[in-house]
């Protein structure tokens, strides 16, 4: 369920007029429905009735700063995958002790970053990593929490490029590889293991898929027991499907309630890194039919604002903000990028005409912060609906902003 109606023939979030918007912020732009990202933040905050559980937004799928405080602000933590990401969270008034740290390269200066920041926990990827942390904790004596980030050979998630929790897969540790990270850290002054974590992939609509993944965190967790370690934390992490098109999906209540059960005799917190489940609902990019050609509709914005369809040949809803008694065609909807890839839609039917606006659905994740300056185009403004107002969070960027950090060469 999202904000986004039509009301008589024009489409709204919530109470606003998309075509207001247009007409005073321009197109391309993204637009946000804070009611739709707080039902879906009450979502996770309700879905856990017996386990004392930490939800962590997972920042890559929008890492917008008014939106980070606005969870942080209902008490999530969040998951980053980046020193930039850390800075976006303190920046948002988010809190470091909540935060945990994921990604499979991280550098030097980001793991000294975290560790003065006093963050949650890493998530160890490698044996190279674990040995890094270690010795930059050395250097400043501290002994740092940490995560084993384990990879639990399931194949899960919507497309190749998102599935994480495979053994051909770059992230996290091999099973049969854990219990020698384990021996090292038991023995180690400047390591402290205090967490399991894994993550399968995104886009997961199949729930057995993290019920297989609780049975192996709770086999690990039970080995762990031996060596005298009390865990605070399971990390379950995140992937939970939504629908683009009209697809059943499971709720955030279905994963904790199978959670709860497969884990129900296991003490410690559980932890979970949503991201699309939260935000992709909540927000639509817009965008005007500058051109009609042939069977093109030809639109102002690109790959590089959405990169979702060119990248895993994602499918998004799309519609006219107006609705006309246009007869319908078959379109495909593409963008000024300089690249046959830019296209945002094949065999699309609807109504339009040049000058028409049209939403593209279920933008909020994996979206704007996805998007690039590729052939010197400037991103797009993002806008907050609240009710019946809107406010700027994002600027549109302008041509300054793109050259400002190139430098003349000197004679």
């Amino acid at each position: 369920m999202d904000n986004f109606i039509f009301k008589a023939d024009s489409l709204y979030c919530e109470d606003v007029n998309i075509r207001d918007i247009a007409e005073k912020y321009g197109t391309p732009a993204y637009i946000y429905s804070k009611k739709t990202l707080e039902e879906n933040i009450n979502s996770y905050k309700n879905a856990f009735s017996k386990k004392d559980n930490l939800i962590c937004f997972s920042v890559k799928s929008l890492s917008n700063l008014s939106i980070l405080e606005l969870l942080h602000r209902n008490g999530f933590g969040f998951d980053i995958v980046s020193g930039g990401e850390l800075e976006r969270v303190v920046s948002a008034g988010g809190d470091p002790k909540k935060t945990i740290f994921t990604g499979i390269a991280k550098s030097e200066e980001e793991i000294l970053n975290g560790i003065k920041k006093n963050i949650l926990s890493f998530n160890i990827e490698s044996e190279s990593e674990m040995y890094r942390i270690e010795s930059i904790a050395s250097k400043e004596n501290k002994t740092v929490d940490v995560a084993i980030r384990f990879n639990p050979e399931v194949d899960s998630g919507g497309h190749e490029y998102i599935k994480t929790g495979r053994k051909k897969d770059k992230f996290g540790i091999f099973l049969d590889q854990i219990i020698r990270f384990v021996e090292h850290i038991s023995t180690s002054k400047y390591l402290n293991l205090i967490g399991l974590s894994c993550h399968i992939g995104s886009q997961i609509v199949d729930l057995n898929d993290y019920k297989i993944t609780a049975k192996y965190i709770k086999r690990l967790a039970e080995e762990i027991d031996k060596f005298g370690i009390k865990l605070e934390f399971l990390d379950l992490g995140g992937g939970l499907g939504i629908s683009y098109s009209n697809l059943d999906t499971p709720t955030p209540k279905e994963l904790a309630d199978i959670i709860e059960q497969e884990l129900e005799d296991r003490t410690e917190k559980i932890i979970l890194e949503p991201g699309r489940s939260i935000s992709g609902n909540a927000g639509i990019l817009i965008t005007k039919v500058e051109y009609i050609k042939d069977k093109y509709l030809i639109v102002d914005s690109g790959m590089n604002d959405l990169l979702r369809p060119a990248l895993y040949q994602a499918k998004h809803d799309i519609c006219n903000v107006e609705k006309n008694t246009a007869e319908s065609s078959e379109w495909n909807i593409v963008g000024p990028i300089c690249e046959s890839s830019d296209v945002l839609a094949k065999d699309f039917k609807m109504s339009a005409k040049e000058g028409d606006i049209l939403a593209i659905k279920t933008a909020g994740a994996y979206g704007h912060v996805m998007s690039s300056n590729y052939n010197t185009r400037r991103r797009p403004p993002e806008i907050l609906v609240d009710k019946d107002q809107y406010k700027i969070i994002r600027k549109r960027e302008s041509y300054d902003d793109l050259f400002k950090n190139e430098m003349e060469i000197e004679d």
